[in-house]
């Protein structure tokens, strides 16, 4: 898909999405490689983001498994249309059980999900297996076995091998640790708040009109924050709704007062909001 890190660079850079260089590197590596991608990194930093702006520049398919505590196989992988297989049976009184059988475990009644349909696609695509801790140990052990081969074994029809690889990107919030099979299997890219020169350049391409003095003191202030023992602190995300709220509101400068009013825009907890309006000091930033 890419030419170059710096091909990367460009081209994401046209969808909105500014990469630092550690990050075209590891992108180009992955596409080069044909390895998985891991990304690790606390929420809101873009990690989800990546993946969407590479199946963009690609011109893929985004194909998203979104894991979350239970998620199993027959969510990640495939299922039968149970309901159809029932309404087939009970259409087919003449004939025999070997006959009905064969009909119904075929593909007409076969429901393919996330990693089957990035797996069977003959076109470009990009599969996220987004936030992968959140998933089971045994959600895992099928990422092996799928991301080792890129295959996939349907006992009644057989093994399914991809004609293409997708790209693939998996995320994770850290919420657990996961398993060194799995990562050894992937390329690993943290992804952590940016520096405040990316993180300027981010919020005044992603909040058009702001004033370059006014997206400096925010970004200056969120990494101030960042630096406080909070609960959780602000993320990207939370610094561009910030800059976009501030543009809302007619502000061309911080003060202490509107500072105080619009900490719950970044602030999502009450007792981070109180330590933050006691310790904040806007003159030291």
């Amino acid at each position: 898909m890419f030419t170059s890190v710096d091909d990367v660079s460009a081209r994401l850079a046209e969808t909105g999405y500014l990469a630092s260089p550690a990050v075209a590197t590891t992108v180009f590596l992955a596409d080069r490689l044909g390895k998985p991608l891991l990304v690790e990194g606390p929420a809101g930093v873009g990690k989800t983001e990546l993946a969407k702006a590479v199946a963009q520049v690609a011109d893929a398919r985004l194909v998203r498994l979104q894991c979350y505590e239970g998620v199993d196989e027959s969510r990640a992988l495939y299922e039968w249309n149970h309901a159809k297989q029932l309404l087939r049976i009970s259409a087919s009184r003449d004939e025999t059980w070997d006959e009905t059988r064969t009909d119904i475990f075929s593909e007409e009644f076969l429901l393919p999900r996330p990693l089957l349909t990035a797996i069977r696609g003959d076109e470009p695509t990009v599969l996220l297996i987004d936030e992968t801790d959140k998933a089971d140990v045994e959600v895992e052990g099928l990422l092996l076995e799928v991301l080792s081969d890129f295959q996939v074994t349907v006992p009644e029809l057989g093994t399914i091998t991809a004609s293409r690889r997708p790209f693939v990107v998996l995320t994770s919030n850290a919420s657990r640790e996961l398993s060194e099979a799995l990562r050894r299997r992937c390329l690993f890219l943290h992804l952590g708040f940016p520096d405040e020169e990316l993180e300027r350049r981010i919020v005044r391409l992603k909040v058009p009109g702001i004033d370059a003095a006014l997206a400096a003191s925010v970004v200056r202030v969120v990494g101030a924050l960042r630096a406080m023992d909070l609960r959780k602190v602000p993320s990207v995300a939370e610094t561009i709704d910030w800059a976009r709220t501030l543009l809302a509101l007619g502000a061309d400068t911080l003060d202490e007062t509107l500072v105080r009013d619009t900490l719950g825009v970044i602030l999502k907890h009450q007792d981070d909001v109180l330590k933050a309006a006691a310790k904040l000091d806007l003159d030291a930033v």
